[in-house]
């Protein structure tokens, strides 16, 4: 691929599944790239497809452009970066981290003189390039804006604050959305596994119904904004815990543990018990604060 002479260059530390997906983006869109892993086997291919590699992540940064990490975990980004001259340099994490861990780290580098962007991937490789997956960003607004062309090439880009740590949060908290939906998918084809009922069958009533449901998000979301958990509900608390018998009962009934739905539903009756019967389950979320 011939480079774009009005691309910006980009530096990417890591090439990992999902580093190499960003590097190969990047390459088909003609910017400039500069890659480092600490296995330099895994550069050779990007070599072949015109990425510069280099010997040390510190010959990495020391290049022009973005710097783009994109490693295993916190601590890895930290020893990568140890021996690099970051004075000037405008650094892009990548690397999944809490919000504590990304806050850390944008201390660190800004007192070693960088700008600092924390990034959060809701992608997989395969996705990365398309039009499926974004990237949510918090850090400096000014680099954001600065390098928002660069970053929007392996996926499109979501700003969520200046707070360093509010990318990791807000891919964290998807990402606890959704194997709280898987749990409920194990919990509901486990129901079927000895009946003469097809999974392929059950799967497009479950997106059906789980897609129908996706939308009370946003009236739990209303309710914690006005703290009326009552305002526009259907089924109420009560009612919910009352049904939640059969549930238990045909779990027992069909041999299957009720373990990954108990979490839930003993914090329906927790939250009953102190006198919400008239609420909707939003007020199971007061109960997880410690």
């Amino acid at each position: 691929m011939a480079m774009n002479n009005t691309a910006e260059p980009v530096t990417l530390l890591g090439l990992g599944a999902m580093g190499t997906a960003l590097a190969r983006a990047w390459l088909a869109a003609g910017h400039p790239l500069t890659v480092w892993n600490r296995t330099t086997s895994r550069a050779e291919s990007l070599a072949a497809e015109g990425a510069t590699v280099a010997a040390t992540a510190a010959e990495a940064i020391a290049a022009k452009g973005l710097t783009v990490i994109c490693l295993l975990d916190d601590a890895s980004v930290r020893d990568a970066l140890s021996e690099a001259d970051l004075q000037g340099k405008d650094l892009v994490n990548l690397t999944t981290s809490s919000p504590a861990q990304a806050r850390a780290l944008a201390e660190w580098a800004q007192a070693r003189g960088a700008r600092f962007l924390d990034g959060g991937i809701m992608a997989v490789p395969p996705m990365i390039g398309t039009p499926h997956g974004y990237v949510f960003y918090s850090g400096s607004r000014e680099l954001f804006d600065t390098h928002r062309a660069a970053l929007a090439v392996p996926a499109d880009t979501v700003y969520v604050g200046e707070d360093p740590g509010f990318a990791a949060l807000h891919d964290v908290a998807l990402l606890s959305a959704m194997y709280g939906m898987f749990a409920g998918v194990a919990h509901a084809f486990a129901l079927i596994r000895k009946e003469d009922i097809r999974p392929t069958d059950l799967a497009g009533r479950l997106v059906d119904w789980l897609t129908a449901m996706a939308s009370s998000v946003h009236q739990t979301a209303a309710q914690l904004d006005s703290g009326d958990y009552t305002e526009g509900v259907a089924s109420n608390l009560a009612m919910q815990v009352a049904g939640s018998q059969t549930l238990l009962r045909t779990a027992e009934e069909q041999g299957i543990s009720p373990e990954l739905i108990t979490p839930y539903l003993d914090l329906m009756e927790r939250r009953l018990a102190g006198g919400h019967g008239n609420e909707d389950t939003t007020g199971v979320i007061d109960l997880l604060a410690r």
